[in-house]
């Protein structure tokens, strides 16, 4: 069951608003991502580390195709949407890995209690 619906808009600025946000552990969230620009980007959930991992790779290879329950890629002026339930708490965040993008600033905070 979906506990809180949250908005974010994606930007041809690379960058994510809002980019912050606080959840309580146990919330089960619907992320509702808006790109308002004109180039494909995406929003992955994930630790700090396994973040820059992913980025490098992307780099290595940036025609990969992957499709994972923590990420949700948008085309230009469209919107798509993310259910996570948070089970830990801590610190993650969320990263858009199109290359380039991450490099550029591209990333949020998620900090669950």
């Amino acid at each position: 069951k979906i506990t809180r619906v949250i908005k974010i808009n994606m930007d041809d600025a690379f960058r994510f608003s809002p980019d912050t946000f606080t959840i309580k552990r146990g919330e089960t969230i619907k992320f509702v991502v808006s790109n308002s620009g004109k180039i494909l980007h995406e929003m992955i959930l994930g630790t700090p580390a396994a973040l820059k991992e992913h980025a490098k790779m992307m780099a290595k290879f940036p025609n990969m195709e992957h499709a994972d329950a923590n990420m949700v890629h948008v085309k230009p002026g469209e919107h798509g949407e993310m259910i996570w339930q948070f089970t830990k708490p801590g610190e993650f965040h969320f990263a858009c890995l199109v290359p380039g993008h991450f490099e550029a600033g591209m990333i949020g905070k998620l900090i669950v209690q």
